[in-house]
């Protein structure tokens, strides 16, 4: 039975005012009242992840990994819950919740086999020179800690693996920094059944009650008083570019400025090169349309705009996938506000006459209901029109025909910062792939060959991330085990005693660290 209340300090408390969840595809509500977290309601949160960090920072990472596998644990035994209540507030299928809760668990303990493993911490020892001249050098030893309670902020397009137990909240907590996540109202039951199961794990492995919080909120005050509590020291976060534009201005807005680490989307360029484009048209567009309405589009990787030679090659490429996207039948989006935001920035393009309508899909009629659409444009048109350039959260695309490869290459310079930008490409196109992967290097954080971009892998060598507006730091990634830098700081410790040291920079050690410039 869920109650709709916040979670603070290991208690379900009320606080605000409230809020109703509705099911997208049919309209019913399925919470009439949870909770809607005020100012006070936040600050108490924030105060209980302040009282906590002082002993959870301590913690050893053996008892914080084991703090970290037993969340997942927790979350696994809640799975046939999780999947119920989230396919109602969604309208995701089965498959995949029960998906995005193996890449939730898969997270939390991929993190906690990393802070095992320690070089994440970064240690690093100059040992003393006393005979060094003209002066001697003391002993310096560094290494990065918790930076203090962290506010994370729940996606609405994925429910577990970006939102209360997510990759923000599992890397903060895996720094060993406690966190408040402001649940997101659209999955208000899914981010309750999430916190518990979290409430759940601090209590059989003995962590502070203040570890973990959940602040239900619908409202923009809700947010805001979280990002300038006094006691947040760094903010995580995956939504929209104006929502997080209007949080990252009050994060560095504060008395004290601090990190916010925003990703904010992107329409993820897809290059078709000629050769591979001559070869295999239908093969391309069928792969590219399936790519666009993964999970009606509502993907932050979703691949909106195609960059290609104009010519027979592209014609046939874009008759097969208008083909093949009209196939795809109208789908539910995730809330009757990003359905209305779809339809409007729809309707707006087609208005404005600057871009052809190569297909347009047919909805249902139903409310929160999208169908895929495409436009086709001129590189000239495309450039001259910076509108062209914004994403359109859901299954829309625009295909940019280009004369020769040098307006190619404007396209390319012209791009905002990106998450990915892929490349479809045969060995004949290397040449031409050569002068555009420097420019296009310097727009993504994720370059891509041959795959399209739906789709992130949980690793050490992922970057998601990319140059503004595609995320508020270009250089983080909010998946991955480098995701847990974010919530590190270097301290630096000169001429103490072994013993006054972390661990990880005294004598004797075994912890992966620089010592004397080199590694061990």
């Amino acid at each position: 039975m869920l109650n709709g209340k916040h979670l603070i300090d290991g208690a379900w408390v009320s606080g605000g005012g409230t809020f109703q969840t509705v099911n997208p595809a049919t309209g019913e509500v399925l919470q009439a009242a949870v909770q809607d977290a005020d100012a006070e309601t936040v600050a108490k949160a924030a105060e209980a992840a302040e009282r906590a960090f002082a002993d959870f920072s301590s913690t050893s990472t053996a008892d914080r990994a084991n703090f970290l596998r037993a969340i997942a644990d927790e979350i696994e035994a809640r799975g046939a819950d999780l999947t119920e209540i989230g396919c109602k507030e969604t309208a995701l299928p089965e498959m995949r919740l029960n998906g995005e809760r193996g890449r939730t668990t898969g997270q939390l303990r991929l993190f906690a086999d990393w802070i095992e493993e320690g070089s994440c911490f970064d240690a690093r020892i100059d040992r003393a020179l006393p005979d060094r001249q003209p002066l001697p050098r003391p002993d310096i030893r560094l290494m990065l800690k918790p930076i203090g309670p962290v506010g994370v902020f729940g996606a609405s397009n994925f429910p577990l693996a970006f939102s209360t137990a997510g990759g923000d909240t599992a890397s903060a907590l895996a720094a060993g920094c406690p966190v408040v996540v402001k649940g997101h109202p659209a999955h208000a039951g899914t981010a309750e059944i999430v916190a518990e199961a979290i409430r759940v794990a601090i209590e059989k492995t003995g962590m502070p009650s203040g570890t973990f919080g959940l602040v239900q909120g619908a409202s923009q005050a809700s947010g805001g008083a979280l990002v300038t509590h006094p006691l947040i020291k760094a903010i995580g976060f995956t939504g929209s570019l104006r929502g997080g534009r209007a949080l990252f201005d009050l994060a560095v807005s504060r008395p004290e400025p601090i990190p916010f680490y925003g990703e904010l989307g992107s329409i993820n360029p897809t290059f078709l090169m000629p050769q591979a484009l001559a070869a295999r048209a239908d093969e391309i567009a069928t792969g590219w349309a399936q790519s666009l309405t993964m999970g009606v589009g509502q993907f932050c990787t979703n691949p909106g705009l195609v960059i290609a030679l104009d010519g027979p090659d592209l014609d046939t490429f874009l008759k097969a996938a208008c083909k093949a996207l009209g196939d795809v039948a109208a789908q539910t989006m995730l809330t009757a506000g990003i359905a209305k935001a779809y339809a409007a920035a729809i309707a707006e393009r087609e208005q404005s006459g600057k871009a052809t309508v190569a297909m347009k899909g047919e909805g249902t009629g139903g409310a929160c209901d999208a169908a895929p659409v495409v436009f086709d444009v001129s590189s000239e048109v495309w450039l001259e029109n910076p509108a062209l350039h914004d994403e359109v959260f859901g299954p829309a695309a625009v295909v940019v025909r280009c004369a020769d490869a040098a307006a190619v290459i404007k396209v390319a310079e012209a791009l905002e910062g990106q998450l990915t930008a892929t490349f479809i490409m045969d060995d004949a196109d290397l040449e031409a792939v050569s002068p555009l992967l420097p420019i296009v290097e310097r727009k993504a954080g994720r370059l891509i060959r041959n795959n399209f971009p739906t789709g992130v892998e949980v690793s050490h060598a992922m970057m998601h991330g990319g140059p503004y507006p595609a995320s508020t730091d270009v250089r983080s990634t909010s998946v991955g085990t480098k995701a847990i830098e974010r919530f590190l700081r270097p301290v630096s410790y000169q001429n103490f005693l072994s013993d006054m040291l972390p661990h990880a920079i005294q004598d004797g050690t075994e912890t992966p660290r620089l010592d004397n410039g080199k590694r061990s």
